[in-house]
């Protein structure tokens, strides 16, 4: 939307405050140069207030590089979880023996194998 020079900034529907009430908000913060804080003023300004716990973690994880390493962890987690299941489906008796089974499958049947082996033990 471009504005000719001589339309009023009032006749914005989005306009808000005018620019006075955005500077006195500044000033009632600390924040009252025009130019943009750099250094210890930027510190200051931001030291004024404080982030909660929450927003200082929602912050952290939305960046590109703990996003990135976040996926890493999850990728050798799953896998160490699947070959932990193919460890498990080698110990178990089945017919055929390289008959796919399903996670939920492999430990109903490894409950099952165990509760065989404790009564064999028993007898």
């Amino acid at each position: 939307m471009m504005l000719s020079p001589d339309q009023a900034e009032a006749d914005l529907s989005w306009t808000q405050s005018d620019p006075e009430t955005m500077l006195n908000g500044l000033k009632s913060t600390g924040c009252t140069s025009d130019e943009p804080a750099e250094g210890e003023e930027r510190a200051k300004c931001k030291a004024e207030q404080p982030l909660s716990r929450e927003e200082k973690r929602r912050r952290r994880r939305a960046t590109a590089k703990y996003r990135s390493a976040h996926a890493t962890r999850e990728r050798i987690r799953v896998e160490a979880f699947n070959v932990a299941f193919a460890e498990l489906r080698k110990l178990l008796p089945t017919l055929p023996p390289d008959k796919k089974l399903s996670k939920i499958e492999i430990l109903r049947l490894a409950i099952c194998y165990i509760s065989y082996l404790n009564h064999v033990l028993d007898v």
